[in-house]
């Protein structure tokens, strides 16, 4: 097991480097530069260009590229991601600041996925071809056919709009004088909209991999075998069937979770909430280098940690794993 999470934390820093290294060459071909961004509203054009020079030598974007990304390297071993080109604030501070927003979203979502899908999906193969089957079926693939994005302007207009239930920041106005309950109250139903649209998407999918998974495991002969003894059906599909499946829905959460990460940026923006999404979109358009590589990395040293726990969960489920060579 020591030897497995040694070779997987290297194989892990190797990816990091790839991907920082990646991020890195594509940021700086995209069109236009912190320091151009900064200097379109100067009409005079001889300062303009002249404010332009300092502004590239004071952020370094002088130097050849492999030095910029050599000085970003050194900066990160100290723990430092360095200062925000658009408001000089330090990156870790706005990324701490927009951190548990966008976390505690992804979490919620994963945990209402499997409370409601995994039944669903169990309940569907266990009444294979039946009417609840038939009907969760085209339920979900209805679901699982709507972009999260268009999911999310309808639950806007119906839930939102027609309902009162607020969907836009995390707070309400008047926030501060709400009594401590109030203030939870208030927070809760601002994670209602947002919740829901990442949800409804990975519903679907998890509850038809789910059904598929125990299908194939209701087929083995130790299922027959255990059916042979007497034992319930409910004993046999969740103590049985449904143990023997976890190992496929594990991978689907570690493939899962950077998803919703990646995906919070479109609907992070469409309900204005402070998470890393929505820092991420305004960095890129304000070409902000510092804060988008800072979190390309902590989101790809997030995905490839959650990875490395999925891989040892299936030890957990599974005894027969080995982590061997």
């Amino acid at each position: 097991m020591i030897v497995y999470i040694g070779r997987r934390i290297l194989i892990s820093l190797i990816t990091l480097f790839g991907i920082t290294l990646i991020t890195f060459l594509v940021i700086q071909m995209a069109p236009g530069d912190p320091a151009q961004m900064q200097t379109l509203a100067i009409a005079d054009a001889a300062v303009s260009k002249r404010v332009y020079e300092q502004l590239r030598e004071y952020y370094e974007l002088d130097k050849p590229l492999l030095v910029q990304y050599g000085l970003w390297i050194r900066r990160v071993l100290t723990g430092d991601f360095g200062n925000s080109f658009h408001d000089q604030q330090k990156v870790s501070v706005k990324i701490r600041e927009a951190f548990w927003p966008t976390i505690s979203v992804a979490l919620l979502s994963l945990f209402l996925t499997y409370i409601v899908a995994i039944p669903i999906g169990v309940y569907s193969a266990a009444a294979q071809g039946g009417l609840f089957d038939r009907t969760m079926s085209i339920f979900v693939y209805v679901l699982y056919s709507i972009p999260s994005y268009v999911t999310g302007m309808l639950l806007i207009f119906f839930v939102g709009v027609k309902l009162g239930v607020p969907f836009v920041g995390m707070r309400s106005d008047g926030y501060d004088d709400l009594t401590s309950l109030g203030k939870f109250i208030d927070v809760a139903r601002h994670y209602v909209m947002i919740t829901l649209s990442f949800s409804l998407a990975n519903l679907a999918y998890y509850s038809r991999f789910a059904r598929q998974n125990l299908l194939e495991v209701v087929r083995q002969d130790y299922i027959r075998t255990a059916r042979a003894k007497g034992l319930s059906e409910n004993v046999v599909i969740w103590k049985h069937a449904f143990v023997n499946s976890l190992i496929p829905l594990i991978t689907l959460m570690s493939l899962t979770f950077p998803f919703i990460l990646s995906g919070s940026v479109i609907l992070e923006t469409m309900f204005n909430w402070p998470g890393l999404g929505r820092l991420f979109f305004d960095s890129v358009m304000r070409r902000d280098y510092p804060t988008i590589m800072a979190l390309n990395f902590i989101t790809a040293v997030l995905v490839l940690v959650i990875t490395l726990i999925s891989d040892l969960a299936y030890g957990v489920v599974d005894p027969r794993v080995s982590y061997g060579r």
